[in-house]
């Protein structure tokens, strides 16, 4: 890796890795490649199950690409009866199918410029960190907009997380996310945490490196490249 070439949030979103992705492009709700298989439950069962305590349960899907699972979910929510289902998709791409839910909205934006106007009881992101820059802050904001008990789900792998000055880093940097009451696992390759959190990160974004090849999912992926430094305070 050179350092001279990492890639600010930017150049990245503009690189061919990260906008020719294909990752989350036909990925259905159920099946061999769904939803559940990735994240390990199913995402519309575990909010069936919350409405018998609420009216309305709110599910943020980062990264969400077509939109084809989050589709199939508010179709399957259409004649649920004493309360609502409403589903958020954000993606860079904006390669949405066609949609006619009014319980379902796509966001075309980068995860680091949307500014959500009410919190989640569940937040996913399917495969969409290995593509992200700062994948650190990817998950600040993510636990940030979470309700008191919400969950939040995603895909990681923690060897496209490094520090600079350690080499690779990833042990340092899951210990920080243990630590702070997140739960990862390796064989899984899942990171998980309940409840709201205002996460400070005591390590820099340094840019990202597009040219780290394939990691588990035998993907092209994104390197993200940090330096332990003093805790910032708010959102940046």
């Amino acid at each position: 890796m050179n350092a001279n070439r990492l890639l600010n949030a930017t150049e990245l979103e503009n690189s061919s890795v990260v906008a020719n992705c294909t990752m989350n492009r036909e990925r259905d709700l159920h099946g061999s490649n769904g939803y559940d298989v990735e994240v390990g439950f199913d995402p519309l069962e575990w909010l069936q199950r919350r409405l018998a305590r609420q009216c309305t349960v709110r599910w943020l899907d980062l990264c969400c690409g077509s939109g084809k699972a989050l589709i199939q979910a508010a179709i399957a929510c259409e004649n649920i009866s004493g309360g609502s289902v409403r589903i958020t998709g954000v993606d860079l791409v904006g390669m949405f199918l066609f949609n006619k839910s009014t319980n379902l909205q796509f966001m075309q934006c980068s995860v680091f410029d949307y500014q959500p106007t009410e919190r989640f009881d569940l937040i996913t992101c399917v495969h969409g960190l290995h593509y992200l820059g700062d994948k650190l802050r990817s998950i600040r904001l993510a636990a940030s907009w979470l309700v008191s008990d919400g969950r939040f789900v995603a895909n990681l792998d923690a060897s496209n997380m490094c520090l600079l000055e350690a080499g690779k880093g990833q042990r340092k940097i899951v210990r920080f996310l243990r630590d702070e009451g997140f739960d990862y696992l390796p064989a899984k390759h899942i990171l998980q945490r309940t409840g709201y959190k205002d996460l400070k990160i005591p390590f820099q974004f340094l840019g990202a490196d597009d040219t780290a090849g394939p990691n588990y999912t035998k993907q092209p992926a994104v390197n993200s490249y940090y330096a332990e430094t003093e805790i910032q305070n708010g959102l940046k």
